[in-house]
């Protein structure tokens, strides 16, 4: 299955995930700072990768255009992370998403692919509102969202029983 490429950066590309991303993507969903800040998706083998690739982002991509995609070095291909757009049920608004292996922290990789998201969002798909959602005690997540100009609007749930979040948006009719 070939990748289709959504953006470059200065150092980074952006492509969609494939079956190929499995081994990746089972690293980075059992990192113990995803389980942490995230959630544990249960994605244990490579088949629960591609299951996961193949019912998220790949489903993602076809029905609406956008999804979680890959962030990779575009020097090496190394994959770092991913970056992308959501749309879930119990927001009103496309959310922004990311979550990066930790040997890539502090590099700015987080920050530069998720102003390419956010311009991505705002140019090419017409979005004026972007959400993103983070654990209250995710200070790091917290401080990138508010350089992206996001600021905190509310509490919420993405779901009846789920934690509470801290909401943030970004309206570029306001800015």
């Amino acid at each position: 299955m070939s990748s289709k490429t959504i953006l470059e950066t200065e150092r980074l590309r952006l492509r969609q995930l494939t079956s190929g991303d499995a081994e990746f993507i089972v690293e980075l969903l059992n990192d113990p700072s995803f389980v942490r800040n995230i959630g544990d998706r249960g994605v244990r083998t490579l088949g629960d990768a591609m299951r996961y690739i193949r019912d998220g982002p790949v489903e993602n991509y076809a029905r609406l255009g956008f999804g979680l995609w890959r962030v990779e070095l575009k020097a090496s291909n190394v994959p770092v992370g991913m970056c992308g757009l959501l749309q879930r049920e119990t927001l009103d608004d496309v959310d922004i998403g990311f979550a990066f292996l930790p040997r890539f922290w502090c590099s700015g990789y987080a920050f530069e692919s998720a102003s390419g998201v956010m311009r991505f969002a705002h140019d090419v798909l017409g979005l004026k509102r972007i959400v993103a959602v983070t654990n209250p005690d995710n200070i790091g997540s917290i401080r990138l969202l508010e350089r992206l100009g996001m600021r905190f609007e509310r509490l919420a749930r993405l779901s009846d029983d789920g934690p509470e979040l801290k909401l943030f948006a970004f309206n570029s009719e306001v800015v």
